[in-house]
């Protein structure tokens, strides 16, 4: 291939790309039809074999030859006079995809397991005005998807090298390990009970008996009651650590980070690997999270959200994750993403207040509550609920202190950066210039104390800072209009 393609002309996906397409087909019908497929293995002595192998077979060409006719009605090109990327595809229903190039977000080249044994990528194009990917190509070499990528990012008629050139100083993370350790275990742990559920569940419907439970009921209750708890919550936990772990190496592994002309580059991957190249002008707000554990072992998460349609899907489809930096290419990151390191500034603090009303709401009145409904109903002794009271009291009291201990907001000419989190401390940065909405919010309570709430608006998601000094917060809030109102930079 040439390095340089007239994507103005309709061009195809790779040939070999009809071996995706048939891989895709059949995933889905195994999926749609695995029951079907189970009672049929079961019962496989007592089938017909001829028409069991030739029913397979029949769908097995039907789904090969659907395959070559989505490869031949797909074309993909660039209108150079309305700047647009023009997606045509279908084999009975036929449709057109029309994006405009300013508006995409970000171009991401994947490769799943078998378009690496292929040797195809597949390019997904996202735009700020949906929910999903807006449209994506199965199949294409890399080179092609590199040139495209490139053509659709920058929209400019461009001329790329055979070899781009990207800096030297690539970051490199391999602290995602320690990630898989100390973070994402709810999210592990409802993996973990959804898998278990839905096994026991397809296992129960075929009467099929894997593990003996009366076995397991005897050997558990052999063992002191404490023992048996502990040991079931060492399992899960184990279980938790494992899945954890073996997500993240799969997600994360050989992540590293660059700057290539005007766009960062993300690529990680085991077996199905990811490219993401991002516009940092695009980037609305830059999250870092970090715990106590991964302080200790020097390892940050960077998310980066974009501009979305729907803000409160911004953590499901922009958010971009750097997991497993250390404090130093974190700060490198920061510096490819913003071209500075930012400052926090002035530093403003919440009121006393803030502490007040959230051990009211989140440590006295759920106590209050459980005192009423223990005096109503005894559900538990006195001595009983005394005891869960002050586990319950010490566990909420140490929470809501360290949130509030946490809780800040830095404002400097460039950046406005809020922290907060008991736990996990999560510190979201911002360029002033973003923002899109300010909403101020003082209750007829607060009046006489002088306090009140601000809410920062972006296109990719909310910033707010409450039960603060009203007075400052008026003040800034005109400082960040006058900046939204004076800057000619280009978020967008």
């Amino acid at each position: 291939m040439n390095n340089w393609v007239d994507f103005s002309k309709p061009q195809r996906q790779s040939l070999t790309g009809i071996l995706v397409m048939f891989a895709n087909g059949l995933q889905k019908s195994i999926r749609a039809f695995w029951p079907i497929l189970i009672v049929y293995l079961i019962k496989f002595e007592s089938l017909n074999k001829l028409l069991f192998f030739g029913s397979i077979s029949g769908v097995l060409l039907l789904i090969a030859f659907f395959s070559y006719l989505q490869y031949w009605f797909f074309t993909f090109h660039i209108d150079n006079d309305a700047n647009e990327f023009v997606i045509q595809k279908g084999v009975l229903n036929k449709s057109k995809i029309t994006i405009q190039l300013h508006k995409i977000q970000q171009v991401n080249i994947n490769q799943s397991l078998v378009q690496r044994l292929v040797g195809v990528y597949k390019l997904e194009i996202d735009t700020a005005g949906s929910d999903k990917k807006e449209a994506s190509i199965s199949a294409i070499s890399h080179q092609l998807a590199t040139l495209l990528k490139e053509r659709l990012i920058h929209y400019s008629e461009i001329n790329l090298p055979a070899k781009t050139e990207t800096q030297p100083n690539a970051i490199v993370t391999r602290s995602f390990i320690k990630i898989g350790f100390t973070s994402n275990y709810v999210k592990s742990l409802a993996l973990l009970f959804v898998f278990l559920t839905t096994t026991i569940e397809n296992f129960t419907q075929f009467q099929t008996k894997i593990i003996n439970e009366d076995k397991v009921t005897s050997y558990l209750e052999s063992f002191p009651m404490i023992t048996s708890v502990l040991m079931v919550v060492g399992f899960v936990f184990g279980m938790v650590l494992i899945v954890n772990l073996v997500r993240t190496i799969f997600k994360y592994f050989d992540f590293n980070i660059q700057k290539q002309q005007q766009s960062v580059i993300l690529s990680y991957g085991l077996l199905a690997t990811k490219s993401i190249l991002l516009n940092p002008n695009k980037i609305q707000i830059i999250k870092i999270t970090q715990n106590y554990f991964q302080k200790k072992l020097d390892v940050i998460t960077i998310g980066v959200h974009q501009a979305s349609s729907d803000a409160k899907r911004v953590k499901e489809k922009d958010k971009i994750e750097v997991p497993g930096c250390s404090q130093q290419e974190s700060f490198e990151i920061l510096k490819l993403l913003f071209s500075q390191m930012p400052k926090k500034g002035i530093l403003y603090l919440p009121n006393w207040r803030k502490l007040a009303l959230n051990s009211f709401f989140f440590l006295l009145f759920p106590i209050a509550v459980m005192l009423f409904l223990n005096y109503q109903s005894a559900l538990v002794t006195w001595n009983e609920w005394y005891r869960y009271a002050t586990i319950f009291s010490i566990f909420s009291g140490i929470i809501i202190w360290f949130s509030f201990k946490n809780y800040k907001l830095f404002v400097s000419d460039d950046f406005i950066i809020k922290q907060n989190g008991a736990w996990d401390v999560d510190t979201l940065i911002i360029e002033p210039f973003k923002i899109q909405t300010i909403k101020t919010q003082q209750f007829f309570w607060q009046k006489n104390t002088n306090m009140g709430s601000v809410t920062l608006a972006t296109a990719g998601g909310n910033i707010s800072f409450s039960t603060a000094n009203y007075t400052e917060i008026k003040q800034l809030v005109n400082y960040w209009l006058y900046q939204v109102a004076t800057s000619n930079k280009n978020w967008m």
